[in-house]
């Protein structure tokens, strides 16, 4: 079935998404980690500002304790926008150069046209479709701010669906392909003809 190839295509592309998620997870935990283990340096530190307080001992710990949580949490940003960024370059890269990616090619789709500038559109959406939106809902989460975290999230559902949804039309084109005014071949229609907005790519 053509909707269960392009399903399947999504979930090994996905796969493989995930696979750098926990790879950047371990490697963050081990940043965390370190962090932690240096903590009689970071004593230390803490230590030069309790002398320099003038007896405000509340403030200085307080400050000792911000800094290593900033620390920590500037590291998970950091492999959230390492995410974010080397999915939309592996999407831009399979889909410039191949006109596909690893899951669609072992489906045996293809997307057309494959120029660079709209391979460029259409990851820049299905990234931010697919993990992205939420990513900035952890990052504000972990900021504190839980009510916007939970708007964003909300969203981030919207536009997965949003781009996932018109899949399953007629037409099989999801809100990525067009925005970027490609489809994607292999499935047993006919690839519609760009619109002259299109062609401005």
């Amino acid at each position: 079935m053509p909707k269960l190839r392009r399903v399947t295509a999504w979930f090994i592309d996905f796969a493989l998404v995930l696979a750098l998620a926990a790879a950047l997870a371990v490697l963050t935990f081990h940043r965390i980690s370190a962090l932690v283990a240096d903590v009689p340096g970071l004593a230390t530190r803490g230590g030069l500002d309790l002398l320099t307080s003038r007896g405000d001992v509340i403030s200085a710990s307080e400050g000792f304790g911000v800094s290593l949580w900033d620390k920590a949490v500037g590291y998970v940003e950091e492999a959230f926008g390492l995410l974010i960024v080397v999915t939309f370059l592996y999407q831009w890269a399979c889909l410039s150069l191949a006109g596909r990616t690893l899951g669609k090619g072992l489906l045996g789709l293809k997307v057309a046209p494959s120029a660079p500038r709209r391979a460029a559109v259409r990851a820049a959406v299905t990234t931010a479709a697919d993990i992205a939106v939420y990513a900035v809902a952890c990052v504000l989460l972990m900021e504190g701010e839980f009510l916007l975290s939970v708007a964003v999230w909300a969203l981030a559902v919207v536009f997965f669906f949003l781009n996932a949804l018109p899949v399953f039309s007629p037409t099989r084109r999801s809100l990525a392909d067009r925005v970027a005014g490609t489809a994607v071949t292999g499935l047993g229609i006919r690839t519609p003809t760009a619109t002259p907005a299109a062609r401005t790519f």
